[in-house]
């Protein structure tokens, strides 16, 4: 197989890809043939675009009156503020931004060496040189089988379901199983010891619902993120659930893994409805990432965390995707992001509005967070 030939595009080309990516309606692997690039799914080219948009208006160029002289006593000074500076900036970088955002931060053209550049950032050389290849075909059919595995059997690992795939007829190695499963943002749910370390600046919150009694609406909300499989590719969903009425408050479908989305339906929860006492979620970068956590502090919500891979500890936004997947996706082949938007919009609007829970006494999420009497039968 003959290795492909690195390309440098113009300006012109890949403002055309952030475009097409900040519109949100093809997913990575789409973008990527239509453009004849290599998609990085936690990529984020619309945050590139954003950067340089300030650009289109022109820039400043001022001349600047020249420096006047310095002892060397001053320069001693001034060389330790910016050592400090320095320091405060890169930690800075290494703990408020993803890694894709840190990505986006490499200037090729700067005298730093990308290599230099990529170490201060502390994320992987290779990843900054050797762009990763698309999702193939093969393998976007193999994570379709593993997210419905899942659903029916969350506790099983990889091994597990390498075994499983293989009695179906599928052959697949337990690590490429692995490594799949960590591109769905999916893991084996089970109690185990908590051994796992959190990322550097991220602070990780204790579980508060264990012996709570949840007896009104807006008492506690939840929320994660679940894998949607598509017809070519794939997308990511999250849900702000009401934990005492099952009620979805808000949603939004993504083609990355960025914590902005996540941002924007806790913000539309929040505008719509109000504050919570207790927002419940999982351990996942996206949800200890300071930007997040901001918002629930500026509210003065309380931070509950689930024990990591404790299913429980969420389990009523884990039964949410249970049923939106069986009821609504698997029964679908979405052939575009729109088209999944407006499909999952009509099934949760559904499921707010219309579908009974057995658990709720057989009324619907909005009868119960609007305090609605149930209707008589008929």
């Amino acid at each position: 197989m003959t290795k492909r030939t690195r390309r440098n595009h113009s300006p012109a080309f890949k403002a055309k890809v952030a475009l097409a990516a900040v519109k949100g309606e093809k997913t990575l692997a789409e973008l990527a043939q239509q453009f004849d690039v290599s998609p990085e799914p936690d990529h984020d080219v619309g945050g590139q675009l954003l950067e340089g948009a300030a650009g289109v208006f022109g820039s400043e160029n001022h001349s600047e009156p020249a420096e006047p002289a310095i002892d060397v006593k001053t320069l001693h000074a001034r060389i330790d503020e910016l050592t400090l500076v320095n320091d405060f900036f890169v930690r800075g970088a290494r703990q408020s931004r993803t890694v894709a955002e840190r990505k986006t931060m490499i200037d090729r053209s700067h005298a730093l060496p990308v290599a230099r550049q990529a170490r201060e950032l502390g994320i992987s050389r290779g990843s900054v040189y050797y762009p990763p290849r698309p999702t193939s075909a093969d393998d976007l059919a193999i994570m379709r089988r593993i997210d419905a595995l899942h659903m029916d059997i969350p506790f099983a690992g990889s091994r597990m379901l390498r075994d499983l795939l293989a009695a179906e007829g599928i052959k697949v190695g337990r690590l490429h199983v692995s490594t799949l499963m960590k591109k769905m943002a999916i893991e084996a749910i089970y109690r185990r010891p908590n051994t796992s370390k959190p990322a550097p600046g991220h602070k990780i919150y204790p579980y508060l619902l264990r012996k709570l009694a949840v007896t009104r609406p807006n008492q506690v909300w939840a929320t994660d993120i679940t894998y949607i499989a598509m017809a070519r590719g794939f997308v990511y969903l999250i849900a702000i659930v009401d934990w005492f009425s099952r009620r979805v408050l808000s949603w939004r479908l993504s083609i990355t893994l960025e914590t902005d989305f996540c941002i924007e339906a806790l913000e539309e929860a929040l505008t719509r409805f109000g504050a919570p006492e207790i927002f419940n979620n999982d351990q996942g970068s996206q949800f200890t990432s300071m930007a997040f956590t901001a918002v629930l502090h500026r509210e003065k919500v309380a931070i509950s965390m689930d024990g990591r891979g404790a299913w429980r500890d969420n389990v009523f936004v884990e039964r949410l995707w249970r049923s939106v997947k069986y009821e609504k996706v698997y029964l679908r082949a979405y052939g575009s992001v729109s088209e999944a938007r407006a499909s999952i919009g009509r099934y949760l609007t559904f499921y707010n509005g219309r579908r009974p829970h057995s658990s709720l006494d057989r009324r619907t999420p909005d009868h119960v967070y609007f305090n609605r009497p149930l209707l008589a039968a008929a």
